[in-house]
């Protein structure tokens, strides 16, 4: 079961917070930056981040997904908590508007730091993602793989998505395109 807790006062975007009793997604913030540069590794520089994370960087993108949320941009960003503590566990982003995309698609873009991968929480995190992109309008999800990641096409099947076209990014990359439609996503 899927809970959605929004802030009460004001009912602001960037106050959206999913839960499934096992992990919540909140937006990120600012502090979330130190432990997402102490969980960034080898894997999600290469497969997510495109380069390694500085502080400055990484401060500087935390407050543009915040100014997205606060003015309902196509960028969604989450961090994906977990544990008792709710710690910060990894990242997921949804973008509404992107390069490719039709009206309509939203791009799922997801990654785990280390001592958090293996245990289901990207999959759990894309499941409610995608709720969240379906209540707000998407109609079919996008997760675009690089074709050795194997490890993110598994979360894309194991999250329902099913193998679409391949794509080639303006910079020459090459993605194997995942798609789930929300229209029939649960609520």
């Amino acid at each position: 079961m899927v809970r959605r807790v929004f802030g009460v006062e004001n009912q602001r975007m960037h106050e959206v917070r999913l839960s499934d009793g096992i992990i919540t997604l909140s937006p990120l913030r600012l502090d979330d930056v130190e432990a997402h540069l102490a969980g960034e590794d080898e894997l999600l520089v290469r497969w997510l981040n495109g380069g390694p994370g500085t502080r400055e960087g990484v401060e500087a993108y935390f407050r543009h997904c915040w100014e997205q949320w606060s003015t309902a941009g196509p960028l969604r960003a989450f961090g994906i908590r977990a544990g008792a503590d709710g710690a910060l566990a990894g990242t997921i982003d949804l973008r509404f508007a992107g390069e490719g995309l039709a009206p309509g698609q939203v791009n799922v873009a997801y990654g785990l730091y280390p001592s958090w991968r293996g245990r289901g929480l990207a999959t759990r995190a894309v499941l409610l993602a995608s709720q969240y992109a379906a209540a707000e309008g998407g109609e079919e999800a996008v997760i675009q793989v690089d074709p050795e990641n194997p490890a993110s096409a598994a979360v894309a099947r194991r999250a329902g998505f099913t193998p679409g076209r391949q794509a080639q990014s303006n910079d020459a990359e090459r993605f194997d395109w995942y798609i789930r439609d929300l229209r029939d996503a649960p609520p």
